[in-house]
């Protein structure tokens, strides 16, 4: 199929394009800037110029499309301001996206992350927080799974608290970043808190198969790592880095210190069961040994 795709270039989008392409998909993706679109354009898709704002370009991008993968979100994570505008920006595209798709029965297919519960695994069933730092990510994706009952094939892929490839991105990818920057890998309370991951090119396999195969209304995990324990990872990045592992408080990690102290294992039993989702990448605390000093 001819899919319209956003955030094309990011650390999850990157591996999703290629997944589509080497399916036999054809992709027109979204690219801000033009060493975004050059990028996509090497990857074998077709650019299209715009940015998550642009409204009327996102429509275009859908109409031309036989279904959608959105994963853009805004770069800058920096204040619990700025994380609160680029959730309401990613709102707005999604509304503006499933409007274009009302009625055609054509997949769309976005993204969240897992949500977590008090003493176990969070599973397929498990409903998204609609409150807190992120809750307004909860209620988009919830508007996006009713457009089922108004003729989308509308699925999200709920993702760990790290996504990696070869020892970058997701919350361990900013527990490296911010041991850089400090000189200590450190980690908000006593460590134990688990945190699931999965490889981003296992992640991209199963949205090439929401897409193609996954029932209207549905969501979806794609966990390998159940629960990595958060003094684990920082170990590992410590003696890859040559810096010193102990705890730090939570305002070290801005807005997100408070989601980092939290205890968020996670299961994609059902996801593999039902969809036949398998993983053939390293898990995140071998991933990490590929972290240079």
């Amino acid at each position: 199929m001819h899919v319209f795709l956003t955030g094309g270039t990011g650390t999850i989008g990157g591996p999703v394009l290629a997944e589509l392409i080497a399916a036999g998909h054809t992709v027109l993706a979204l690219a801000r800037s033009d060493e975004s679109a050059r990028a996509v354009t090497a990857a074998g898709a077709e650019a299209l110029r715009g940015s998550l704002a642009d409204l009327d370009v996102l429509r275009a991008g859908a109409a031309r499309a036989d279904g959608v993968i959105s994963l853009a979100f805004g770069r800058d994570y920096g204040s619990a301001d700025a994380l609160a505008r680029g959730v309401a920006e990613e709102a707005a595209a999604l509304a503006a996206l499933g409007e274009e798709l009302v009625g055609s029965d054509r997949p769309f297919v976005t993204v969240s992350g897992t949500p977590w519960v008090p003493g176990r695994p969070s599973t397929e069933a498990d409903p998204l927080p609609t409150d807190g730092p992120v809750g307004g990510r909860g209620r988009a994706v919830n508007a996006v799974l009713a457009l089922a009952s108004r003729g989308v094939r509308s699925t999200a892929v709920r993702m760990p608290r790290t996504v990696h490839d070869e020892g970058r991105g997701g919350f361990a990818g900013l527990l490296t970043e911010t041991a850089r920057r400090t000189g200590v890998a450190g980690y908000p309370g006593d460590g134990t808190q688990r945190w699931p991951a999965v490889h981003a090119r296992d992640a991209a396999v199963l949205f090439r198969l929401a897409l193609e195969s996954a029932p209207p209304g549905t969501s979806w995990h794609a966990v390998d790592d159940e629960g990595d324990a958060v003094h684990d990872i920082a170990a590992v990045i410590g003696r890859r880095l040559g810096l010193p592992v102990r705890t730090v408080p939570e305002d070290v990690f801005g807005p997100f210190g408070s989601i980092f102290a939290m205890d968020q294992p996670s299961s994609s039993a059902h996801t593999r069961a039902t969809l036949g989702w398998t993983l053939t990448h390293p898990r995140l605390l071998a991933d990490l040994e590929h972290l240079q000093p």
